[in-house]
């Protein structure tokens, strides 16, 4: 009967911080939209896409890129929801909530939670302006697309969280952000697919399908169109495992203890 109430204070206290920065959901819609409805049209002149494999039916450029610029708001999201950790604990409230007779791992996942409910509101948010651009999707996408962004707000947030437990300044943790994010991005089939990557370059191809925000991309993609992409579903879980325990291993207290001795 603990674990119910701690878990709904915390994502409720996520979503109030979001309410009050209004700023951030903003800023949140603005730069995919500025993506989808400015450097679209150059993109597709520029690259030639006539988006075909691996959908039954032919799509727009513009259709194409939807689901990458709802990872990037997800990648976005997290990254300031690990930011914002990182300021907590420099005031002294993180150390409060981790001192709670609850476990580190449930309190650390229930701030990603939050994090990721944020984040799949403000990627149906743009998802609801694109319609009004007459950039659709199929109908049932809409809600096939729920698990997708869910799981990919997860393992993307857990990795904010993985990076906020190994950088103790604030400063730092915005450089590693642009460090982390635009590479993430721009190596990854969020803006053009990987067999155009290929045609380019065979190891920018194959540094692409490694990227785990390529496969939280393709997850997206293939649900808003009413499809499971196995693959994307299964590198993107053991993506979100693996982030979810570094920041586990990262924020153990035992383990900050040692390195202050030494």
């Amino acid at each position: 009967m603990t674990y119910l109430p701690a878990f709904r204070a915390i994502v409720i206290r996520e979503a109030l911080r979001f309410v009050h920065q209004r700023e951030r959901f903003i800023a949140a819609l603005v730069r995919p939209l500025v993506w989808l409805l400015v450097f679209a049209a150059g993109f597709r002149a520029a690259l030639g896409l006539s988006i075909t494999p691996p959908y039954q039916t032919y799509i727009t450029y513009e259709t194409y890129i939807v689901p990458g610029l709802c990872g990037m708001i997800l990648l976005f999201n997290g990254m300031q929801s690990s930011l914002s950790l990182v300021y907590d604990r420099e005031m002294g409230s993180m150390r409060l909530l981790l001192t709670a007779p609850l476990p580190r791992w449930f309190l650390l996942f229930s701030k990603l939670c939050g994090a990721t409910f944020i984040g799949v509101l403000q990627c149906y948010a743009f998802l609801a302006i694109a319609w009004a651009f007459d950039i659709t999707a199929p109908a049932i996408g809409y809600l096939t697309v729920l698990p997708a962004l869910v799981l990919a707000g997860l393992m993307l947030g857990a990795l904010g969280l993985a990076l906020s437990s190994f950088i103790k300044q604030l400063e730092n943790f915005a450089g590693v952000m642009n460090f982390v994010i635009f590479p993430m991005f721009f190596l990854s089939s969020a803006l053009y697919p990987l067999w155009k990557m290929a045609e380019s370059s065979e190891l920018l191809h194959d540094i692409c399908a490694a990227n785990p925000f390529t496969h939280a991309v393709e997850l997206i993609r293939f649900a808003l169109h009413g499809e499971l992409s196995p693959s994307a579903f299964l590198w993107t879980g053991i993506a979100a495992f693996v982030f979810m325990a570094l920041a586990i291993w990262g924020y153990d207290p035992a383990r900050g203890m040692v390195r202050r001795k030494s």
